[in-house]
């Protein structure tokens, strides 16, 4: 009875809050159309959302443990799939989903299929066995299920570093989405933005722990739901008279074909590719004559400035030859790499734009197969990080029992799959309207969202659009875009009114704040409850503990911010890192943990050091960004799916060295028949 009075309350205070959140929209939309600045409507709309969620996190404050930990195991089934679904739809889903499906298509469906059905996976194997557990974490998990020779705290400091580094790789994504939002719509510097955003990412988690963080990710869901579901209604409506956008979709994807082929087959499109293959040849010739060519180039810049300066050249001219020469390779080895990533990008370029609904796009049928099989690794991945990342995991810790906690995987992918099912409707309506609108444009007549969101980070900016061909029309080869950019630019691109330029960026932030809170409390907690409390000092008050947690987020999220800041790679990219460092790390210990009793401690530890070694070294081995190179790649298999080799490492592992090994005490199998037992 105490449980269904606290549901409806709930249930009151949110239907409450979504009617104030619609009354503010009309109020901004009220505004805007008499004339109130556009850049007043992008502050209102992030400040306001952001003192929402300050507000909550002030009502949740506790220093309670089982409140600060677990939100006092007490969140019901629909409210915890709303947090989890907000949890779940990071930055990643929210901002980059639909840019990489616009980019790559078919190809691009592959993070749908996982991250769903990662989900199927968390509510068979995992879920309700760690909610009749009972405990705070995941480690603490492995740490009991796990115990022997070398005593409980080595698989549970393995399972804290392991759950630190996938969680922190997650975060700086997060925040890296957080930082180019609040840039864009408040117009401070994207540094600068990483800082503001993260004050409200601390103000909910420092406060009250996972007790605010659930309330403020159900009100996050709310906003971010919204905020994607107008502007795709409204693509909907204005191209295919539709307001359904799944059910559109199909009418969408005819059209975009139709354009497609016309493209494909122009002759200016042709010419412009041709001028980017030329341009990659070039590069092969210099990078075949280094370092001679590195030398001559520097001495012909040098050359072509002091000719500019002595014959009073204009002051912009000098000036763009000046950045050339300090953009110019320091030395032969770093001309011949960063030649060698411009000669990939003009291939890339002269090649003819892949059909959007062709799977696995390839010159050649090995071309094909490689693409194939690195779409079935990524969706392989995908799902088992799914099933092992921490902070979704925990989220099952609060439910009020175990029946709760499997109807909560239920609600949680049913309120992801509103979101999933009209990302891919999206990432055709903009690129219909781009394919369309955008391309035949005088340059002369660029419309300002080019120049807005090329101006955030001119050393790598989000859009690119130079007339390659020089005949001042905008051709389809000659625009470069970031996955990114294609959500938040949305509205801009299909010329919809500012108001909801700025509720995109709400919902894009509130899709990052809620992931990154969930990250960076997963991060605290690992540290100030498995490694103080449970290695360090088991004596500590309650509150000393809690105050530590406190004080251990405030530093993970400094760092995480001062990281996001450098931006080391694409969101996507980052994510999908994390997920294949979960899947190797975590997957094979917890679902061998419940399903099977011969699994050991030594067993435990070689799993997860060895699952996590081999996804990590291949990484490390592959990216171009720790020296690594494709030609390192096993089977031509992406770096992001390195989990395909480091989860069948951690299985292996864990079954051999069991078997080679004593087998569980009694207290061991206890457990099990505990966990398992309805």
């Amino acid at each position: 009875m105490k449980n269904k009075s606290f549901f409806q309350r709930l249930v009151r205070y949110y239907l409450l809050y979504t009617v104030g959140f619609v009354l503010f929209l009309f109020g901004v939309a009220i505004l805007e159309h008499e004339g109130f600045p556009r850049v007043w409507i992008g502050y209102v709309f992030m400040f306001s959302t952001i003192v929402v969620y300050a507000t909550i996190g002030v009502i949740s404050r506790t220093s309670d443990v089982q409140e600060y930990y677990v939100a006092g195991r007490r969140v019901p089934a629909f409210f915890n799939g709303m947090a989890t679904a907000a949890d779940w739809i990071s930055a990643a889903s929210f901002i980059s989903l639909a840019g990489g499906l616009y980019l790559w298509g078919f190809d691009g469906l592959a993070y749908i299929m996982g991250w769903t059905g990662g989900f199927v996976l968390v509510a068979l194997l995992i879920a309700p066995y760690l909610r009749k557990f009972g405990q705070y974490t995941i480690p603490d998990y492995l740490a009991a299920r796990y115990t022997g020779q070398y005593g409980s705290n080595v698989v549970r400091v393995i399972a804290v570093i392991a759950t630190i580094i996938v969680s922190f790789t997650y975060v700086v994504a997060q925040i890296y989405g957080v930082g180019l939002i609040t840039s864009r719509f408040t117009g401070v510097d994207f540094s600068v933005g990483i800082f503001l955003g993260l004050a409200s990412i601390l103000v909910c988690s420092f406060l009250g722990g996972m007790r605010a963080v659930t309330w403020t990710q159900v009100a996050q869901y709310i906003i971010l739901i919204i905020a994607y579901m107008i502007p795709v209604v409204w693509l909907s409506m204005k191209h295919t008279n539709m307001p359904v956008p799944p059910i559109a979709y199909g009418s969408a994807i005819a059209q975009l074909t139709e354009r497609e082929k016309v493209l494909i087959d122009d002759p200016k499109e042709k010419e412009v590719r041709a001028i980017f293959r030329q341009r990659a040849y070039d590069l092969d010739d210099r990078l075949a004559s280094l370092p001679e060519s590195w030398e001559n180039g520097r001495a012909e810049i040098q050359h072509n400035l002091e000719a500019l300066k002595l014959g009073n050249a204009a002051l912009q001219d000098i000036k763009q030859t000046s950045r050339e020469l300090a953009a110019y390779p320091r030395d032969a080895d770093e001309a011949e790499r960063v030649w060698k990533e411009e000669r990939a990008l003009n291939l890339e370029l002269a090649k003819p734009p892949t059909r959007h609904t062709e799977p696995f796009p390839g010159d050649t049928k090995e071309a094909s197969d490689i693409k194939r099989n690195n779409f079935l690794a990524l969706v392989f991945c995908l799902m088992l990080g799914t099933a092992a990342m921490p902070h979704v995991l925990v989220r099952y810790y609060t439910t009020p029992s175990v029946k709760e906690a499997r109807h909560s995987v239920f609600w949680t992918l049913f309120l992801i799959m509103a979101l999933y099912i009209t990302i891919p409707a999206l990432a055709v309506l903009v690129k219909y309207d781009i394919y369309s609108s955008l391309v035949g444009t005088s340059f002369s007549q660029l419309p300002e969202w080019v120049s807005y969101w090329a101006s955030i980070d001119k050393l790598h900016p989000l859009v690119s659009i130079n007339d390659v061909n020089r005949d001042g029309i905008v051709q389809l080869a000659e625009i470069v875009m970031d996955v990114d950019i294609v959500v938040l630019a949305t509205p801009e691109i299909a010329g919809l009114p500012y108001v909801i330029s700025g509720l995109i960026a709400a919902g894009g932030l509130a899709a990052a704040l809620s992931t990154a809170d969930g990250l960076l409390l997963t991060i605290s907690n690992a540290l100030s409850h498995d490694i103080y409390y449970k290695t360090v000092d088991p004596a500590a008050s309650t509150q000393k503990r809690v105050t530590v947690s406190k004080l251990l987020l405030l530093m993970v999220a400094l760092v995480a911010a001062y990281i996001a800041s450098m931006k080391p790679g694409d969101i996507l990219s980052l994510v999908g890192a994390a997920f294949s460092l979960a899947a190797s790390a975590l997957f094979p210990a917890l679902v061998l943990g419940v399903f099977w009793k011969r699994a050991n401690q030594s067993g435990a530890i070689a799993g997860m050091l060895i699952g996590f070694s081999v996804c990590a070294y291949y990484m490390i081995h592959t990216l171009p960004a720790f020296g690594g190179s494709a030609i390192g790649q096993w089977f031509n298999i992406a770096p992001i799916s390195a989990g395909i080799f480091g989860v069948p490492a951690g299985f292996c592992a864990i079954i051999i060295v069991s078997l080679l090994t004593r087998a569980p005490d009694q207290r061991t199998e206890d457990l099990l028949k505990h966990l398992r037992s309805p």
